[in-house]
């Protein structure tokens, strides 16, 4: 059953990062974020997080 919603959990957890410190949502490559090239819109934090399963 897990193999029938792969695309979906793509699309709602895959490439989105929370900044650590005003809990905003980005959506990013997991790449950009670990070099720091991308930032908060926000705050301009550059500690981002992935996004927690639920």
């Amino acid at each position: 059953m897990a193999t029938k919603f792969d695309e979906a959990l793509n699309r709602l957890i895959k490439g989105i990062f929370v900044c650590r410190n005003c809990k905003s949502k980005i959506r990013a490559s997991s790449l950009k974020v670990s070099q720091g090239k991308i930032k908060c819109r926000s705050c301009s934090s550059v500690k981002l997080r992935p996004k927690r399963k639920k």
